[in-house]
């Protein structure tokens, strides 16, 4: 974060920390440009309170309109006051703080250590400030000597830098990792991401790869190569309400609340129910004809978001007849052969920041493909690589573990299947119109499911004492079974494993006793007996069932079968991914809280991964 402006600035820092602390949480530090022009820093291992508390605890009040701060995500230099950002130079001149990787830090360092300058943390950040106080030494022109720094610079970085100075400047630098900048009345803001200072501004630039900003109290300067270059302002839609807890325990159990709106949002911008159509804002005729005459589709993307990728093939398998492969991008960025001629590459991402699924579109776009991403942050890196990008609509998404971008992510692979198979008339007018009429529907019935589950939390205290847990799901409900596990892993700490049905005798069987138990997906549809074969298989070596089924479901024997019956709204067969990844949501999130861990900032883990 940077502020300069009017108002304090380390009661605007530490509160746009705050707000970003989902990004990483194992240390924190300030930076703040005094009145006679010293720096003074704090900095503190742990949460942002740690910080606050340091900084307010036994001092004199350092009055600032100008500084930087920072909450760490552990790369370089294992988490400590001492590894903690910023980082200054020798003379203590110039403070900077990084979010990324200088990937030939090891090789400044040395040249660096060598010319006389020492060292105090083991970060790769702090050779920045130290090769920048050198250029200093060279020029008076800032922009000069940030642009001699950063030419040394190999990786990716987003930086925000203070200077000893009388009249205050914030210099910010993007290449590779996301910066915004917000542009206030009297004030300005640079950020990881826009909820940092959506209180203050909607009015947000995003600054490109290359580009140096450099503000001062009055005005700001963008350069590219040197070169002078003017910025369009966008103007965020949400607001900050929608960013904060709004009386829920945890961000997590308010998203997941937030699911019926998210949904609707996202349908109401692409689907016209009086015309019966989809449309996409950013679709023209090139794409169309793309479509239609598209060969295979490529989907790429990490974590949740690949899980709903794996749902947009089905979606996409059953309603046209368009091959679709879908690969991690951490994976794919590194395959030998990518493409074929006529395909596309549709990217998914939450943040439109993920550094593998960026990587994939760069290597996708020299290969002279077409890029469609589908993504919730306005603006992001990802959408501007991309030739054209669908929203998602889910509004601001703050608990690491993510729960409506998944969901709103399935529905736009939904609404896009419907959209290809219609313009490949592979739908006949009438079915294509029954399915519209039935999405009217979808965010209701969501927002039933959300209601129908919440006694889910009454069983947390039984189900939170298994170390291990096997999710099954069949067909395209089986990604809801690896995206049900990721949950529970990710905010309880409890190992799971997500599986087809079908495989359960190729392996999974053997880890079946009372200690282990399974989590099922049956709803009543053509795989129903097959699923239940799971349950009969699992029940015989006395395994404890936690079973989800539809609501019209009247099986007399399930009881016999399942320890835990939770009853799901029935609904199309293209929606059960969305309806039934709501209860999965659920039980992860109460039997983590059950257990008192911290849900929306789980360890190790930061809510958008923007480096390798």
């Amino acid at each position: 974060v940077g502020y300069i402006g009017e108002k304090p600035a380390d009661y605007v820092i530490l509160n746009a920390l705050k707000k970003l602390e989902y990004r990483g949480y194992d240390s924190a530090g300030i930076s703040l440009l005094t009145e006679n022009g010293n720096i003074f820093t704090k900095k503190e291992k742990g949460k942002i309170v740690n910080l606050e508390n340091l900084l307010f605890q036994n001092r004199k009040s350092v009055f600032s309109i100008c500084g930087i701060g920072h909450t760490r995500w552990a790369t370089h230099g294992e988490p400590s006051k001492v590894n903690a950002h910023p980082h200054k130079d020798c003379s203590g001149d110039i403070s900077v703080v990084h979010n990324g990787i200088i990937e030939n830090y090891s090789q400044l360092k040395r040249e660096l250590t060598e010319k006389g300058h020492t060292f105090t943390s083991n970060t790769d950040t702090e050779v920045i400030p130290h090769i920048l106080e050198d250029c200093l030494k060279e020029t008076d022109d800032i922009l000069e000597a940030v642009e001699k720094t950063v030419s040394k610079l190999e990786g990716a970085y987003a930086l925000a830098i203070i200077l000893k100075r009388k009249e205050p400047v914030i210099i910010g630098i993007r290449k590779g990792s996301p910066l915004v900048m917000g542009v206030g009345e009297g004030e300005y803001f640079l950020a990881s991401d826009i909820p940092a200072f959506l209180e203050y501004t909607n009015n947000v630039i995003f600054l490109d790869d290359d580009e140096i900003v450099i503000i001062n109290k009055e005005s700001f300067d963008i350069y590219c190569k040197g070169e002078k270059t003017d910025k369009k302002i966008s103007k965020i839609k949400w607001d900050a309400i929608q960013a904060k807890k709004g009386g829920y325990k945890h961000y997590m159990l308010k998203e997941i609340n937030e699911q019926p709106e998210a949904v609707k949002n996202t349908i109401l911008d692409k689907v016209n129910f009086s015309e019966y159509s989809i449309n996409f804002e950013d679709f023209d005729n090139e794409i169309d004809d793309f479509l239609i005459s598209a060969s295979a589709i490529t989907i790429t993307a990490c974590g949740t978001s690949w899980h709903a990728g794996l749902i947009g093939k089905f979606l996409i398998e059953s309603l046209t007849d368009i091959t679709v492969e879908v690969d991690y991008a951490s994976e794919l960025r590194y395959r030998d052969k990518i493409i074929n001629e006529n395909s596309m590459l549709i990217a998914v991402s939450q943040s439109g920041e993920t550094a593998d699924t960026l990587e994939v579109i760069r290597r996708f776009k020299r290969e002279n493909a077409k890029i469609l991403s589908i993504c919730n942050v306005l603006g992001s890196s990802i959408p501007r690589e991309s030739h054209y990008t669908v929203y998602t609509h889910a509004g601001p998404e703050i608990s690491v573990a993510s729960t409506k971008a998944f969901t709103t992510q399935v529905t736009v692979f939904l609404l896009l299947a419907l959209y290809i198979a219609r313009k490949r008339g592979l739908i006949e007018q009438e079915s294509f119109k029954e399915l519209i009429e039935e999405l009217k529907n979808l965010p209701d019935i969501v927002d039933k499911t959300v209601q129908s589950v919440k006694n889910i939390s009454e069983v947390a205290p039984v189900l939170a004492k298994y170390p291990n847990y096997l999710y099954l799901g069949r067909g395209i409900n089986y990604p809801v079974a690896l995206e049900g596990a990721l949950k529970l892993k990710e905010i309880s700490y409890i190992h799971a494993e997500g599986y087809p049905g079908g495989e359960m005798k190729h392996g999974p069987l053997a880890l079946i006793d009372e200690n282990f138990p399974s989590v099922i997906l049956l709803p009543k549809d053509s795989l129903y007996d097959k699923m239940f074969g799971n349950l009969n298989e699992i029940k015989s070596r006395k395994g404890t069932v936690v079973l989800f089924t539809s609501e019209s479901n009247n099986d007399e024997n399930l009881k016999d079968y399942a320890d835990y019956i939770f009853k799901i709204p029935n609904c199309n067969r293209f929606f059960q991914p969305i309806i039934y990844v709501i209860p999965l949501q659920l039980l992860s999130y109460h039997i983590a809280d059950f257990k008192g861990c911290d849900i929306d900032q789980p360890r190790n883990l930061a809510k958008s991964v923007t480096v390798e």
